[in-house]
């Protein structure tokens, strides 16, 4: 009897939390499917209140490739957030088994350094780091567009921590083959960090993609715009045109949810370390 009991029990809140996941779910896919049906939209129907559009069109995400350079946006964007992850990760990935792992004099004077750095945010040091970059002839540059957010202690903060609770049985079986810190990072410790460094590389990649304020500002011609600016001139330009605002969302939302999708595996296996699963 008390058996049953527990049993029913365990259904009941396991219906419970299916139908909050569900509407959780749902309240998070809405805008997606809004934006979708309203990059469907034609003209006469940009205004209308109904989730699906009558008339359903491509024509709007033709327009929007034809209307601006849409295409150097994406690209600019690309170039820029890939290239911001790998530095960020790579060098995140390499200062944080540092000071982990190495023993040396400061390190944790260097590592409190590196913590307080995260509690300024960017448009406090807009001024000066734009100062920096225009007297080394950066501005208006890729190199101005990537390099400035490209060493962020948030990364280094992540793997420090990631490594102070990696097993240091592995490496030592390493250290008996006589491999030194280099090698034990490159052979055992990387390897075994992948899932970790794909989650890193997709908070990364989306915060990168998502940069509006300093590509703003040190990027003056028109052809290195990304796509973050693109589209807000653009919505400056047709604010009467929902239907071409949400078509260049859509395009912009594209390769984000393309980047999740393909890291979704490791993203799980990195909850999985971290202790966090439910």
């Amino acid at each position: 009897m008390r058996g049953s009991r527990r049993r029913r029990g365990t259904r009941v809140s396991t219906m419970l939390a299916l139908v909050l996941a569900t509407v959780l779910a749902a309240v998070q896919l809405f805008p997606l499917l809004w934006m979708l049906s309203g990059a469907l939209r034609p003209p006469e129907e940009s205004t209308s209140s109904s989730l699906l559009p009558d008339n359903p069109t491509l024509d709007n995400i033709t327009d929007v490739f034809t209307r601006i350079p849409f295409a150097r946006y994406l690209l600019n964007s690309l170039v820029t957030s890939v290239a911001i992850t790998v530095l960020l990760v790579g060098l995140g990935a390499m200062a944080g088994y540092a000071l982990a792992r190495l023993r040396f004099r400061g390190r944790e004077v260097i590592f409190g350094m590196f913590f307080c750095t995260l509690l300024v945010a960017l448009p406090v040091i807009l001024v000066p780091l734009f100062y920096v970059v225009t007297r080394m002839g950066l501005d208006n540059t890729y190199a101005g567009l990537i390099l400035p957010v490209a060493f962020t202690a948030f990364p280094v903060f992540l793997m420090r921590q990631f490594y102070l609770s990696f097993p240091k049985e592995l490496e030592e079986a390493a250290d008996l083959d006589g491999a030194g810190y280099l090698r034990r990072f490159v052979q055992v410790v990387l390897p075994l960090s992948t899932p970790m460094l794909a989650s890193l590389s997709v908070i990364t990649f989306l915060a990168a993609w998502n940069s509006f304020l300093w590509p703003l500002v040190v990027a003056r011609d028109q052809d290195l715009w990304v796509v973050q600016v693109g589209i807000a001139t653009f919505q400056s330009q047709y604010g009467g045109e929902w239907n071409l605002i949400m078509a260049a969302s859509l395009l912009a939302a594209i390769p984000t949810l393309l980047v999740f999708l393909l890291l979704q595996r490791q993203i799980i296996e990195s909850i999985k370390a971290s202790g966090l699963k439910g």
